[in-house]
């Protein structure tokens, strides 16, 4: 058996992946939900780009980096999930269409 090593260029194909398909669940779900989780595949695609990149320099600022970026993430999950759920009990659907009572 032939085994092969992941290299950086790995990674990077895979970031650019995830990246592409949170970037495509935006543009095209119209469901709250399934937005907000793309936009959390986006964003873990970029922290593995970091982490990648900060194991290939032998530097651990970018994986420090992704400690914090982990930590302001939870309170958006948090903040983002208490909108959505307010907004669910008072127009009882999450499809961003109806969400027009932010408008001024």
């Amino acid at each position: 058996m032939d085994i092969t090593t992941v290299t950086l260029n790995h990674y990077i194909a895979l970031s650019v992946l995830l990246f592409c398909l949170g970037t495509l669940g935006v543009l095209v779900r119209r469901n709250a939900l399934l937005i907000f989780m793309s936009i959390e595949l986006m964003m873990n695609a970029v922290n593995l780009m970091l982490v990648a990149f900060s194991h290939y320099k032998a530097d651990l600022a970018g994986q420090v980096m992704v400690l914090f970026i982990y930590a302001v993430a939870a309170g958006e999950v948090a903040i983002g999930l208490a909108i959505l759920i307010a907004l669910f009990r008072h127009i009882k659907n999450v499809d961003i269409n109806n969400f027009n009572i932010m408008k001024g």
